[in-house]
């Protein structure tokens, strides 16, 4: 099986988006073989008062050996850190992806979400936060992202920017040998290395080895150049699917958590204690609805579901999926098994509201 098959099945089983990946192979991509120029996709703008300034960071665990792949030795785990800053003058807007990762996810996008093989230029895409801006003064909640599945943190750039507009510090982590790209600090770019539909033992190592890097995160929040600003004794996390799974557990085991959001993830691998604010957001599209509806059964959470809507709204696939239909780039099927029929922009605008209100309320601040 070659490598590009390889990341089809782990995005297929991962993302529970069997029928949509299958849809897209289908579908062809003859609308970005047309394409006259390269398209850049826009994210949206945050919302909140404050500019927004971002540093990369990558942690390494010395004492646990990488889980996808010991040869490779200790354990890395790549970050970047959102936050509100005090000036962003002089100073350059961040891509979503490097010069080095965009190309890699521009080989996978077609054949593990039916996006365009050609047509875009995904590493002209800008974020709205500064790199190395200067932190502004004060005293920060700090919110962890776990991303979903096969994505990289990237994908959530959008949400992580409108919260740190609103005054929290965001942390978006990757977890390198999962996520599909993740560039390294010597310039590597590491690829997934998982095949296949994963087993039960393998999802279970998925989960595991995410809430083992958020701890590593959490233990040495210090390293982070963001000087005495963040607050961790304020602490919250989110996660999208696999993220929201992995999200839940590290609240359940960690008491320096203290809410947690699931974005469409399974709740069913351990009872959830209840001793944490919980949200729980979900889509009327996504094929998982019936288990995610089991695993969130008789659970003590603020609720939030999005209609005409689809599993992958709650990432920056919400911006740009749309603008991509739009210049006749992918088809309506490709859409609507991403983000859904409706209107995406207001559902990604609903979900930036609801996260904001819900840290807000449990851990003060200026998130609101």
């Amino acid at each position: 099986m070659n490598p590009l098959s390889r990341r089809t099945l782990v995005r297929t089983a991962l993302l529970g988006g069997a029928s949509a990946a299958l849809t897209a192979l289908t579908a062809g991509t003859g609308p970005a073989a047309r394409a006259a120029a390269p398209f850049v996709p826009v994210l949206p703008a945050p919302t909140g008062p404050h500019p927004v300034g971002v540093v990369r960071h990558t942690f390494t665990d010395r004492d646990r050996a990488d889980p996808w792949d010991p040869a490779l030795g200790a354990r890395q785990v790549v970050v970047s850190a959102v936050y509100p800053a005090r000036t962003v003058a002089g100073l350059p807007r961040a891509p979503q992806l490097t010069p080095a990762e965009a190309p890699v996810f521009g080989t996978l996008a077609p054949l593990v979400r039916g996006l365009p093989a050609a047509g875009v230029d995904w590493a002209g895409t800008l974020t709205h936060a500064h790199a190395g801006a200067p932190p502004l003064p004060g005293r920060r909640p700090v919110v962890l992202y776990t991303p979903g599945g096969g994505d990289a943190r990237t994908l959530g750039s959008g949400l992580a920017e409108e919260l740190a507009s609103h005054g929290a510090v965001v942390v978006l982590v990757d977890h390198p040998g999962e996520a599909s790209q993740v560039e390294l600090p010597d310039g590597s770019v590491r690829e997934t290395v998982l095949f296949g539909p994963p087993d039960p033992a393998t999802f279970r190592t998925m989960v595991d080895t995410r809430v083992a890097d958020l701890r590593l995160v959490l233990d040495r929040f210090g390293e982070l150049p963001l000087g005495t600003g963040p607050d961790p004794r304020r602490t919250g996390i989110y996660g999208h699917s696999a993220g929201g799974t992995a999200a839940a557990l590290l609240a359940a085991r960690d008491p320096r958590i203290r809410a947690v959001a699931d974005l469409e993830g399974y709740l069913d691998l351990e009872p959830w204690p209840g001793h944490r604010p919980l949200l729980l957001m979900a889509t009327d599209g996504f094929e998982g609805a019936e288990r995610i509806a089991r695993s969130w059964a008789g659970l003590r959470a603020r609720r939030r579901t999005l209609r005409a809507a689809n599993h992958w709204v709650f990432t920056d696939h919400a911006a740009v999926v749309p603008q991509l239909h739009a210049a006749g780039l992918v088809t309506d099927a490709v859409r609507d098994g991403l983000v859904g029929p409706g209107d995406a922009a207001a559902a990604f605008a609903a979900v930036r509201r609801e996260l904001r209100a819900f840290f807000g309320g449990a851990l003060g601040g200026t998130c609101r």
